[in-house]
């Protein structure tokens, strides 16, 4: 009897070591391909075993430095491997020596019950080693402009953000620091991943470029497009698409920042949103259709939108509006919002957006009144970027965006009124 609840103990502790063999398979199948590399299917598999079988150890023995002494091993077995190595036309290995090194952790993982994260961990390690050429060649596309923007991305998260009080401050206590700046935060990070996006496509998809322009700026999108247009008139038909598509895109933008902002909110500003892009993306086909051949676009010269200024500049005005929106709401009712939503829509929409929003959280606004104050930011916002087209653009091109806009206009004004 105590033999058997010994084996059943023993078997019990299987499982562990037969996700780690498949962990470290995993990572080996990739590395067994790589010429230069000295380990291979059998030593990842190997490690990740020996990594689960350290950690196993320790616990039992209640010796914590064996799992330390574990790792320091295998990793001074692969270092000195690789040291051996007289031809300096060979991988120096250095990734290898960390793809086994995390191997043996992910192993000893295992062990601990984190299954489901080591297998994930492992799959993501995989991927990064397998697309080596693709993450290089993203990297050559990167400017130092691009790599700054995600530096000053991490500044205004990580060292700005968490310093910033968060309290309510001033009349109505609508201004808060830390809820302003996290709006700062998430208006960059939209727009930084469209502005690297829009730097790694380049020229290659032409119309594809309204999409990340929209994520970045509609409205300068439009405005860069709508002057091109003047050049050529063959540059017309893709010049449609692309400010079609991008000013589809601040549907779908709007729709990601309320969902983060104020998921409540979602049920009644969803239709309106959603009935303005089926409309607009039927025009926007169509015109994509006549589109008869591709010629290349340029990409926007759009200014970085994380840069200290830019997001300081839109902090201040977020504030601005969202203190004039819960005064105006106040005194004069819902009239005086939207009236703040047609006058601060006509340059940028995520302002009114987000402060209507932050109202609503607050309690100072009706779901119906926060709907309507970002429709009417949407439709004013149009109706500026239609003036841009009518007053810097080609005529003709005014005459084929108008359709989709209009489009895109009707369908929003329809679902204030149905829903």
């Amino acid at each position: 009897m105590n033999t058997e609840f010994m084996l059943d103990g023993e078997l019990a502790a299987l499982p562990h070591f037969v996700t780690s063999l498949a962990i470290g398979l995993l990572i080996g199948l990739e590395r067994e391909r790589s010429p230069g590399s000295r380990a291979g299917l059998r030593t990842f598999a190997l490690v990740a075993l020996f990594g689960t079988l350290a950690a196993m150890l320790s616990e039992k023995a209640n010796m914590p430095w064996l799992l330390l002494g574990g790792l320091l091993i295998v990793g001074f077995m692969t270092i000195a491997a690789y040291f051996r190595a007289k031809d300096d036309t060979v991988d120096p290995g250095t990734t290898t020596v960390a793809a086994i090194l995390i191997c043996y952790g992910l192993g000893a993982a295992v062990w601990y019950g984190n299954d489901t994260l080591a297998i994930m961990l492992a799959i993501i390690t995989t991927a990064l080693l397998y697309f080596k050429t693709e993450l290089h060649g993203i990297t050559q596309k990167l400017s130092r402009r691009d790599l700054i923007s995600v530096l000053q991305f991490a500044v205004l998260t990580f060292i700005i953000l968490p310093i910033l009080p968060d309290k309510n401050y001033g009349f109505y206590e609508a201004i808060n620091p830390y809820q302003i700046w996290l709006m700062v935060v998430l208006i960059s990070g939209v727009s930084l991943a469209g502005y690297v996006a829009l730097q790694l496509i380049g020229q290659r998809h032409s119309a594809v470029l309204g999409l990340f322009g929209g994520l970045v700026s509609s409205t300068a999108t439009t405005l860069v497009y709508a002057r091109r247009s003047v050049e050529s008139q063959n540059f017309i038909p893709l010049a449609v698409v692309v400010i079609l598509i991008a000013n589809l895109t601040v549907l779908i933008r709007l729709a990601i920042i309320s969902a983060v902002a104020s998921p409540s909110i979602l049920p009644q500003l969803l239709p309106v949103l959603g009935s303005g892009f089926l409309l607009g993306s039927g025009v926007a086909a169509y015109w994509w259709y006549q589109l008869n051949q591709q010629n290349e676009l340029p990409v926007p010269e759009i200014k970085n939108p994380t840069e200290i200024r830019t997001a300081a500049a839109f902090g201040l005005i977020y504030g601005a509006v969202l203190f004039f929106a819960a005064w105006l709401s106040d005194i004069a009712g819902s009239s005086g919002l939207y009236a703040v939503a047609l006058v601060s829509g006509l340059t940028d929409v995520d302002a009114i957006t987000l402060s209507s929003l932050r109202l609503y959280e607050l309690g100072k606004l009706e779901a119906t009144e926060t709907v309507t104050a970002i429709s009417l930011g949407i439709l004013s916002n149009i109706g500026f970027k239609l003036g841009l087209i009518f007053f810097i653009g080609n005529s003709l091109l005014a005459k084929q965006c108008i359709s989709g806009m209009f489009a895109t206009a009707g369908g929003i004004g329809l679902a204030l009124v149905l829903f």
